[in-house]
């Protein structure tokens, strides 16, 4: 599917997600936002909390590091323990120094001292920004994400990620969100993909899949077509049902 809106990139940092231990819901959520607004999401990738894993990750994925997207969302590893080094990963990538941010600073510990939470070293590490880099909100816990680049680095708790997605949301360079028709078949995908293969030849700027389902112990397929103009995709999933249906 083709077509003018910004592409975008989600990185998953964390040890948790990939041992199976935490079952990952940002990106799937974010990828809804995306959606909605019209920007591209053309990849997710999930890495192991390991400094030169990120920056390698951020590197190729952040267009204005050279990498392939014209934004990247990051989720996780910027809390106050000591396998939190995405701030730093962050930092090498761009080539710029971290220190503590006295703005973040503040905010947390307005918020500690309002709540009677100690201040403590592992808290304040939170506050730790890459240089250059602007804050990014947080509404729930106070412990700001930041931006920088093109690279947006959010927590990895859902409700604080929500919170710094809702926050940076109204800035994005948002598109012409797709639309999309389906078409549920009772046959294989076997028995429909010579017909969906013919159809997505002829319309090549639109995306046109399949999803095989399972239920009640007979078996089938959704056919969905997706793009940006209405009009052409109506007029293929009219064809895809013509041939379908013959």
């Amino acid at each position: 599917m083709k077509s003018d809106n910004k592409t975008a990139a989600i990185l998953v940092i964390g040890d948790e997600i990939l041992s199976g231990r935490t079952r990952e819901g940002n990106a799937h959520h974010l990828a809804g936002v995306l959606n909605a607004v019209g920007i591209d999401l053309k990849e997710i990738r999930v890495v192991a909390d390991e400094q030169p894993l990120i920056v390698e990750a951020i590197r190729s994925l952040d267009a204005s590091l050279g990498g392939r997207y014209d934004l990247l969302f990051t989720s996780g590893g910027i809390g106050p323990t000591h396998d939190d080094v995405t701030a730093d990963a962050v930092a090498e990538a761009f080539g710029v120094g971290i220190e503590m941010n006295e703005d973040a600073l503040a905010v947390m510990r307005a918020r500690w001292e309002a709540r009677g939470v100690p201040v403590t070293g592992n808290r304040t590490r939170m506050a730790r920004i890459p240089l250059g880099a602007a804050l990014i909100p947080n509404s729930v816990s106070a412990a700001p994400g930041f931006h920088i680049g093109q690279t947006y680095v959010m927590a990895g708790v859902p409700e604080v990620f929500r919170a710094m997605i809702d926050a940076v949301l109204p800035d994005l360079p948002t598109g012409r969100p797709p639309i999309s028709e389906s078409l549920d078949v009772g046959r294989g995908e076997s028995d429909v993909a010579e017909d969906l293969k013919a159809v997505a030849e002829a319309y090549a700027d639109l995306s046109l899949g399949s999803y095989p389902w399972h239920r009640d112990g007979t078996y089938g397929t959704v056919l969905v077509v997706r793009g940006i103009d209405p009009d052409r995709v109506a007029a293929a999933m009219t064809e895809l049902k013509q041939r379908i249906h013959a």
